[in-house]
C-alpha cells in the first residue's frame, strides 16, 4: 500500500468530537475521542466482546484536524486532546486506499465520498485492471500531556464494488473484504463485521496493550 507523505496544513477544520471514556475495573482509563455515532457504536461493540471489561461513554471536545496520513492525523489529534483534557487519550483515523490509484483516496476518503458518492468512487476505477483496496485504521494512544503517542494499526484487504446494503455508514456499502465471501461491510451484521474489520484489528492491539499496561501497574 502506498504511504502518503506529509502535506501542508491547508486548513484547520474544527470537529465537534465526542469524548469517550474507556473505563475498566483496575485498568488504565484513557479517553477515546470521536464524534461519529456509528463509529462509537462499533467501538463499543468491539470492546464489549473482549474480556477486558471496557465500558464506553462520551462527551464533546473541540479538536483541530490537519491534513496528512492517518498516522499524522491521529497523532496530532491525540496530542491536542491529551493537552486539553490533561489525561491519557486515544484517537483514530481511517483510510481507504485503491491499488489502481496508487493508494488514493487514502486518508482523504471522507472528502472523496462527500464529493463523488458511492457511484463516483466506483467510476474512478473504470478502465483499471483491478478494484483491489486496503482499509486502514490507525489508533493513537497518548499516556498524557507532553508524552509521545503510540500507534496501533489494522488493515483489511478487499475490493471496491457497486454499493450494496445500508448506506448510512460511510463507504461500508462499496467495500467487500476478502473474508466477506463477496459481501460488503454494509451487508454484514455488526458481530460479523467486527470480527474482520480494519478497526477491530487495530482496536484489538490497543486493548491488549492497555490490558498488559494495567496488569503491570497493578503488580507494582
Amino acid at each position: 500500500m502506498t504511504s502518503f507523505g506529509e502535506r501542508p496544513n491547508v486548513h484547520k477544520a474544527k470537529y465537534l468530537l465526542g469524548q469517550t471514556m474507556l473505563t475498566s475495573i483496575s485498568h488504565v482509563h484513557p479517553v477515546f475521542v470521536t464524534g461519529n455515532a456509528n463509529k462509537l457504536k462499533e467501538v463499543k461493540a468491539i470492546l464489549a466482546a473482549g474480556t477486558s471489561g471496557v465500558e464506553v461513554t462520551s462527551q464533546a471536545v473541540d479538536v483541530p484536524e490537519i491534513q496528512g496520513t492517518t498516522q499524522e492525523v491521529a497523532i496530532a489529534k491525540v496530542k491536542v486532546a491529551a493537552e486539553k483534557l490533561g489525561t491519557a487519550c486515544v484517537t483514530e483515523d481511517t483510510a481507504l486506499c485503491f491499488e489502481a490509484l496508487g493508494g488514493l483516496p487514502g486518508p482523504y476518503i471522507k472528502d472523496f465520498l462527500g464529493t463523488l458518492g458511492h457511484q463516483g468512487l466506483n467510476t474512478l476505477l473504470t478502465g483499471f485492471p483491478t478494484t483491489r483496496a486496503t482499509a486502514l485504521c490507525t489508533f493513537a494512544y497518548s499516556p498524557g500531556p507532553g508524552q509521545e503517542p503510540i500507534l496501533f494499526e489494522g488493515r483489511t484487504e478487499g475490493n471496491i464494488v457497486p454499493a450494496k446494503g445500508p448506506t448510512n455508514f460511510g463507504w461500508d456499502p462499496i467495500f467487500a473484504p476478502v473474508e466477506g465471501n463477496g459481501r460488503t461491510y454494509a451487508e454484514m451484521d455488526g458481530k460479523e463485521k467486527n470480527a474482520i474489520s480494519h478497526r477491530y484489528r487495530a482496536l484489538e492491539k490497543l486493548r491488549v496493550y492497555l490490558s498488559e499496561k494495567a496488569e503491570k501497574e497493578s503488580n507494582q
